[in-house]
């Protein structure tokens, strides 16, 4: 049996990433900070699929080199997925740089060593998009050919540290030497949506919608923005196909929806549907800038207000052959799985 070291399976894409390797017979590995998250993880993987001994825990910290070589062993397969986000500024840019950036060279280097045969990472499509926010216009398509400039001022410290992070990892992919050569496949991923397992609101996607149902004051008006977005069900299942996947090595893929969709078009997706609380009113970009002088999850939503931007995901679909789930089915699953927490 494969075994396969998942990073962050207590998050909200890694739970569903566990769910997807167990249906397909693999051994998981799972990474958590913190052991007393196992019981959470269980119950959530629980109600897809029965586990039974073919799923484990092991503790790991992205800014700690303690458990990394020994989590590899036996591993032939990494799905890192592990990583802190959040649009809120820091004080220090550092507390998302380090375990960004400098998690992923841990697993990175740790995966080498124990010679896996390939590397799985999670990246984001901001790795792209600042090229849009860098330009004189607020709408533009990304493909693969892009990065956004690490230096830019028009971009958060989140956008800067996965930018940051993923360039390091093609960096040391190319300079590995023949007898140490690990594959590696990114996949870029856009806002990520759907049903959660778990419940777990602490994430930015699932806490925003359960803010819009909730009628939340943070979401009594609507960021004018928008993103390509990703099913986190079809994130999950293109990370497992992309460990084996021979035309997906040395690839940055784009499993998002092509065309951007905004916060407003969340929000009236949710209300034509019944949920009456939520807003539709939007927010003026004027507002969220002067907001952001005293709100630093404000002064993160500053560089993607009032821009547009889509992605050229053709050669992801062709390598997989794969078409993203209907937006609409995204957002309403993902109302449904916590309908029970309003």
């Amino acid at each position: 049996m494969e075994k396969v070291l998942l990073t962050g399976i207590s998050g909200f894409l890694g739970h569903q990433c566990a769910v997807e390797l167990l249906k397909k017979g693999y051994y998981v590995k799972g990474s958590v900070r913190d052991m007393n998250k196992k019981s959470e993880v269980l119950n959530g993987i629980k109600k897809e699929i029965d586990p039974s001994e073919k799923l484990e825990f092991v503790k790991l910290d992205l800014l700690s080199d303690d458990g990394w070589d020994e989590a590899m062993e036996g591993c032939k397969y990494v799905l890192h997925v592990a990583a802190p986000f959040s649009v809120k500024e820091p004080n220090d840019e550092n507390e998302y740089i380090e375990p960004i950036r400098g998690g992923t060279m841990r697993a990175l280097k740790s995966a080498q060593k124990a010679k896996v045969k390939r590397f799985v990472l999670t990246s984001s499509a901001v790795t792209m998009m600042g090229v849009v926010y860098d330009s004189d216009q607020d709408t533009g398509i990304v493909d693969t050919k892009d990065w956004t400039n690490p230096d830019s001022k028009n971009i958060n410290t989140y956008i800067k540290a996965k930018t940051l992070m993923e360039k390091a990892a093609w960096e040391f992919y190319g300079n590995q030497s023949d007898d140490s050569f690990i594959e590696m496949a990114v996949l870029c991923a856009g806002g990520i949506y759907g049903p959660s397992l778990t419940g777990n609101l602490s994430g930015f996607s699932l806490k925003g919608v359960h803010q819009m149902l909730t009628g939340h004051f943070k979401m009594a008006m609507i960021p004018p923005a928008g993103i390509p977005m990703s099913d986190v069900r079809d994130l999950a299942k293109l990370h497992v196909l992309a460990m084996k996947e021979k035309r997906a090595n040395g690839k940055r893929l784009i499993p998002t929806t092509d065309r951007a969709y905004s916060f407003m078009k969340i929000a009236k997706i949710l209300k034509e549907n019944g949920y009456n609380k939520v807003s539709t009113k939007k927010a003026p970009i004027f507002m969220i800038k002067l907001m952001s002088l005293f709100d630093r999850e404000a002064k993160g939503m500053v560089p993607i207000v009032g821009n547009t931007v889509s992605s050229d995901n053709t050669e992801t679909k062709e390598i997989f052959g794969w078409e993203p789930t209907s937006f609409e089915k995204t957002i309403l699953d993902c109302a449904k799985s916590i309908e029970h927490l309003l």
